[in-house]
């Protein structure tokens, strides 16, 4: 005889059915839920992932399945989580008996036993999500409003033993394949405990791929994972300070003969965090996010992860044009913020050299910094400015890292002194004159510091967990305030909007033309990983690193060719760049020019900010163009076409359009003048005759 939860169980962990609609395109049928097995069986799915946790005898993820692929991600059992605490290991959870580890039967995992001396499963509790901070909005910046925080359900697993629990805690998400997993350690005992190290995610997933031989590279998993613990960088490998996927030693039936397959997903520190949670206290990890793929094309997986950060992190889709002024003197600032409010930008940030300084605590700068914001605000510009944190030595060197190398040579604690007073600085700074932007130049990059005498932190094992709340927290509390930040590292899910698309700056010291081809190359490949708001890009109205008046722009008249080639780039593809320098135009035509593509770019702000696809990169020997695509807009496309050549080309370009949604016919109008009509073919394109004049570009909207 079965129980009725013995064969709940049988149906959960049965083959997965498929997903009826495509999420990328209709995401509104993918709502997330709970459902209850009875006593002993819990499930959270979306009709895109599923898993299922068994409650009995103790508590374990005994499936995580691809609903969209019909497969099943999990082949064992591990616990739900390990904490070190004074120096013991102990399991959260999990279950143990299946007899292989190559796959997990639902017979397996209705028969599988506690593990011996693991924390026990006490009960769980169901919920909605919650915001991690808050986030003060600025619509004008977005295509849309966008829910915070973003819709789906909560599950809390609670196992506890004497006077420790740990919560694991879960967020599933409504539209993406997409969960969200962290813990938090409760200390209800009488005398404080260290946390030494903690491990919140041990998935024992099944492999990508089985190679008998040593392989020094392995194909990536079908589970793309993020954490809020990332920095050091602008691209998407700074992400992996978090997580790590790992070889399985006890899965002794792999195919890879010295068991070395990475198939075991470990979210955990590299280092500590080493915290001391005091009596009746708690600890809470950073959390991580399991992004699951169901194709291994690449434009596919970069949709679905820019839909990723467009819903844990929406405030990348603040997309604000913006001006790096030169100078700081009152005069100057004026004079920027009127040829911005002028044209259309709505930014302006006082750039490095300027002569801004956040860290005077001289209360007269900063009523005159006040004015000026005041003044930016009454033209509806947000004023800020540049901070630089890593790269430079604290006043006292002793409030430097200490006992390991700096990656950008030197680097001030953040659990220093110099680092408390450098944070709490920028806050009473920002909050005196109420800038609305940051740029934070160098920010924490993940450096050690062995110092023992630092207030904020004891030693080294604690150093870099003690600096990433450090950071972290003060770019919550500016997200809080509605401060834009631009920060050159991942910190998206940290509250930061906006990092480099990726490019090589003395690249802008080459000359003019040769930085147009370069800069549509910078662009389609950083937009891969990001959205077209999430990286900025530069143009050097005046000298940058080198190169002379044949690199700089300036004077913007003379150059104005150059310079709408650059606004054509830039604006076409949704990316903002920091325009540097004194002025953003200097005679009419120039303002002319200006104000065309900002207008451009404000009438069609929606799809632009959208998704770029990836149809031919620019390579100074044909046209080069991108597809923007929105199937939930009225515009569902905006195709951009550049042309490099001397000469004008005339050809027919397949544009595929299936990622608009459209399925059957198309309109298609060149630079907003009177749509044409297609038919669209079988795989969904079109063939769109094209006349682009020399060194022209051109754009056609999509209905």
């Amino acid at each position: 005889m079965f129980t009725a939860a013995f064969v709940f169980l049988l149906v959960c962990c049965a083959r997965p059915a498929r997903a009826a609609a495509d999420w990328l395109i209709d995401p509104s049928p993918f709502k997330a839920k709970i459902v209850s097995g009875g006593l002993n069986e819990i499930t959270l799915e979306n009709g895109l992932i599923r898993r299922v946790f068994r409650l009995a005898p103790n508590a374990a993820s005994v499936a995580f399945d691809d609903l969209m692929n019909g497969q099943s991600l999990l082949r064992a059992i591990r616990p739900e989580a390990e904490v070190t605490l004074d120096g013991a290991k102990l399991d959260v959870g999990g279950l143990a008996g299946p007899p292989i580890e190559n796959y997990l039967t639902p017979e397996w995992a209705g028969q599988a036993r506690s593990e011996p001396g693991a924390l026990p499963f006490v009960h769980y509790k169901t919920g909605r999500t919650e915001a991690r901070f808050p986030w003060k909005k600025r619509l004008e910046w977005m295509p849309s409003d966008v829910p915070w925080p973003p819709p789906g359900v909560s599950l809390t697993l609670e196992f506890a033993r004497g006077g420790i629990a740990v919560d694991v805690n879960y967020e599933l998400y409504d539209g993406l394949p997409l969960l969200s997993k962290w813990i938090t350690v409760h200390n209800r005992s009488n005398a404080p405990v260290r946390l030494d190290r903690f491990k919140s995610e041990i998935l024992a997933a099944v492999e990508s791929q089985s190679i008998v031989d040593p392989a020094e590279a392995w194909m990536a998993e079908p589970i793309e994972v993020e954490t809020d613990y990332s920095f050091g960088g602008m691209s998407p490998s700074s992400r992996g300070q978090g997580f790590r996927w790992a070889p399985d030693p006890s899965y002794k039936t792999q195919v890879n003969f010295e068991l070395k397959t990475p198939c075991l997903l470990e979210c955990s520190p590299s280092i500590g965090p080493a915290q001391i949670i005091p009596p009746e206290g708690e600890f809470e990890s950073f959390r991580s996010f399991e992004l699951v793929h169901d194709s291994t094309d690449r434009e596919r997986q970069g949709l679905a992860r820019r839909r990723m950060y467009r819903v844990i992190a929406p405030w990348v889709t603040e997309n604000p044009i913006l001006f790096h002024a030169t100078s700081s003197r009152p005069e100057a600032v004026k004079r920027a913020v009127d040829q911005c409010a002028e044209a259309g930008f709505e930014m302006v940030i006082l750039s490095f050299g300027s002569g801004f300084n956040m860290e005077s605590r001289d209360a007269n700068y900063q009523a005159e910094i006040k004015n000026l914001v005041d003044y930016a605000r009454s033209k509806n510009i947000a004023l800020g400015g540049y901070s630089l944190l890593a790269s430079r030595g604290a006043a006292n060197p002793s409030d430097n890292t200490q006992g390991s190398p700096a990656r950008f040579g030197v680097m001030p604690c953040l659990g220093a002194k110099w680092g408390i007073d450098y944070i709490a600085q920028l806050k009473q700074f920002i909050a005196t004159a109420g800038l609305g932007v940051l740029e934070n130049d160098g920010s924490y990059p993940g450096d050690l510091c062995a110092a023992t005498n630092h207030p904020g932190h004891r030693g080294l094992d604690d150093s870099q967990w003690a600096q990433w709340k450090a950071i972290s927290g003060f770019y919550e509390w500016c997200r809080g305030r509605g401060v834009y930040l631009n920060v050159p590292d991942w910190y998206f899910l940290d509250g930061s909007s906006k990092t480099g698309m990726g490019y090589r700056e003395d690249n802008w010291s080459l000359p003019r033309q040769e930085q147009e081809i370069i800069e549509r190359q910078n662009i389609f490949d950083g937009a891969w990983d990001k959205t077209p708001s999430m990286g900025w890009m530069f143009v050097p109205l005046t000298e940058y690193h080198g190169g002379g008046a044949a690199a700089t722009i300036e004077p913007l008249k003379d150059h104005l060719a150059h310079y709408q080639q650059r606004l054509a780039d830039l604006f076409g593809a949704g990316v903002i760049a920091c325009y540097r320098g004194p002025r953003l135009y200097d005679a009419p035509e120039t303002e002319a020019v200006v104000k065309k593509w900002v207008d451009f770019y404000k009438r069609h702000r929606a799809i632009l900010n959208s998704d770029i696809l990836h149809l031919r990169r620019a390579d100074g020997r044909d046209l080069d163009y991108i597809l923007h695509a929105n199937p939930s807009l009225k515009e569902k496309g905006l195709l951009m076409v550049y042309n490099p050549l001397e000469r004008p080309v005339k050809e027919t370009l397949r544009v595929p359009l299936y990622y608009t949604g459209l399925s059957e016919r198309a309109r298609v109008s060149e630079r907003d003048a009177q749509p044409r009509k297609f038919t669209l073919a079988r795989d969904y394109s079109i063939e769109l005759p094209v006349n682009i004049a020399a060194r022209g570009v051109s754009w056609f909207v999509i209905e």
